[in-house]
């Protein structure tokens, strides 16, 4: 008989039945800790691998003059860029891959086997559009990965080397450079955007998650430049350096009533479209970072301190007995021959006398001249804040000896900016407020500060009218159908090498202002360094004045002051 089977397990199978239901029990424990507990660890892992965050560049704000002309504007460009990684097993396309994107073969190698453990290396910034399309379908014709495409802006600058100075230029990352670039780079640059995308480990696009924040577009300026002005002082002074063979030269247009400058050129200039061969020294901007000795433009200020400290009046004389004057070991001289003649404060300035104007500094003390140019901004910072503008230098001192005192009061032994110059005429234009300049247009005139009486800076600018209109007058600096004012100087040029001053090399300035009745505009114009025809301000720059202003005034439709 068969015995019937038992009911009872083997051990052997609750055995295997526990261990299943343990090994359950930890699958679940572990599904459930990930889950709960790592959940945010495995998710940012996820993410590393994955998820990226694309940049969104931001359109860099538009330049433009006083009138909406741009003269800095964003034009859309491609930049081309590659993973090395993907190509490094794809090396026999590499010729043809070379020729699909305008370059040498040679050249594409070295990048990419330099770069071989990069993600990213640039082979072509900032293309046109149309010539980056086309490269990307060659290289999709060959089949090959691993190149990308980058959209970005450059800058353009409609005006070219004309207003280069004043507007400047960026850098290849659209960052500025020089000039208003540099100085309002937070302003105009604003803020990139960002897109969240996933990529698989290719670094092929997989799912667009969506802009996480917008991009932010950066401020437009309107600067104060007039584009017309600029034109006609770009195109004067490249005049004006050609007929006197000059090194170089600034001009400043500054309007009286409001502190704007209307026009700021320099020569040598440069072309910020195009910088593949440019020489940095073209880059300067002589008109705010070149620093010269005024020599007699200052004299009118030394009058008007002899007429401020009450001890000397418009009719009161001074005797030029021989036309020089000895002060120690130095003899001053006239350039003009003003031997034997009696001058009163206006023939001062027509005769630019040297001797003359020394005798009147000594009656009134250095330190009455000192105080005046001091209010007028000399040495002092003019508002601009454009990148790498000078001060200037306007020496104080405890006991000023006599040959201090005189230079002082014909313009040596202070350096002056074109701008500052400039700014100093127009405080005298002003009837003796004083205004800060400005690169930027205004709404409305600022608060001026009275620093001249208003009687002596009427008065002073009255002798300046005939310093150009009296019968020995400048008259290469006047304007047919205006009344105008000013003053030319002439200042010998200290070499970088030597302790004093060259031989035969000279910088020829013109200061004025017009219609004299209200004078709306200063020009001021600074040549270096003139050898052709002659090197006296007004023989050489007040020309270069006199064909600046007569289009400023006559642009700007101000009615004529004389018949």
């Amino acid at each position: 008989m068969t015995p019937a089977p038992s009911t009872r397990q083997p051990w052997r199978f609750s055995l295997a039945v526990a261990i299943v239901a343990l090994l359950a029990l930890a699958i679940c424990a572990r599904i459930i800790q990930l889950q709960v507990s790592d959940k945010a660890f495995l998710i940012k892992q996820g993410d590393a691998r994955s998820l990226r965050h694309l940049g969104i560049p931001a359109y860099r704000g538009l330049i433009t003059d006083r009138y909406g002309e741009p003269l800095s504007v964003s034009t859309p460009v491609t930049t081309l860029w590659a993973d090395p990684r993907q190509l490094l097993g794809q090396q026999t396309h590499w010729p043809a891959l070379a020729s699909a994107l305008q370059m040498p073969a040679s050249q594409l190698e070295a990048l990419l086997l330099g770069n071989r453990r990069k993600a990213f290396v640039y082979l072509h910034r900032r293309l046109a559009p149309e010539v980056a399309e086309h490269m990307l379908q060659q290289v999709q014709a060959l089949g090959l990965g691993g190149i990308y495409a980058q959209e970005e802006s450059r800058r353009f600058y409609p005006a070219g080397s004309m207003a280069a100075h004043a507007v400047g230029f960026t850098n290849i990352d659209n960052q500025g450079s020089e000039g208003i670039e540099l100085a309002y780079d937070e302003v105009l640059r604003g803020r990139n955007g960002q897109q969240r995308v996933l990529k698989d480990r290719r670094g092929q696009l997989i799912q667009d998650l969506g802009v996480t924040r917008l991009a932010s577009p950066g401020q437009s300026l309107a600067l104060s430049l007039d584009l017309r002005l600029q034109y006609v002082a770009h195109r004067e002074l490249h005049q004006g350096i050609e007929d006197n063979g000059a090194d170089a030269g600034s001009v400043v247009i500054l309007d009286v009533r409001t502190g704007e400058i209307l026009a700021l050129a320099n020569q040598p200039s440069y072309n910020p479209n195009n910088r593949s061969r440019l020489n940095p020294s073209l880059m300067r901007n002589r008109a705010v970072v070149d620093v010269f000795e005024p020599a007699s433009t200052l004299k009118p200020f030394s009058v008007a301190a002899a007429l401020e400290s009450g001890r000397w009046k418009a009719s009161d004389t001074v005797h030029v007995d021989t036309g020089t004057l000895k002060v120690g070991r130095y003899t001053i001289r006239d350039a003009s021959r003003t031997a034997g003649e009696t001058l009163d404060m206006t023939g001062i300035l027509v005769r630019s006398s040297n001797v003359a104007i020394s005798k009147v500094a000594f009656d009134i003390g250095a330190e009455k001249i000192h105080d005046l140019l001091q209010r007028v901004g000399l040495g002092q910072p003019t508002g601009l804040q454009f990148p790498g503008e000078q001060l200037g230098v306007l020496p104080s001192r405890q006991v000023w000896r006599p040959s201090e005192t005189a230079t002082l009061a014909y313009g040596y032994g202070v350096s002056v900016t074109a701008v500052q110059l400039a700014r100093a005429y127009a405080t005298l234009a002003n009837g003796g407020v004083s205004l800060p300049v400005s690169l930027l247009r205004r709404s409305t005139a600022p608060q001026g500060v009275q620093v001249i009486a208003a009687d002596v800076a009427n008065s002073v600018k009255d002798m300046l009218v005939q310093v150009v209109e009296g019968p020995r007058g400048i008259y290469r600096a006047q304007v047919r159908g205006y009344r105008v004012g000013g003053k030319s100087g002439t200042a010998r040029k200290t070499g970088a090498r030597t302790r004093g001053y060259l031989d035969k090399s000279y910088r020829a300035m013109f200061a004025g202002f017009a219609p004299a009745n209200e004078p709306r505009y200063v020009v001021v114009v600074v040549m270096d360094n003139p050898r052709k025809r002659g090197f006296f301000g007004g023989l050489v720059s007040a020309p270069v004045f006199s064909r600046i202003m007569a289009e400023t005034l006559r642009l700007n439709t101000v009615a004529p002051d004389r018949s």
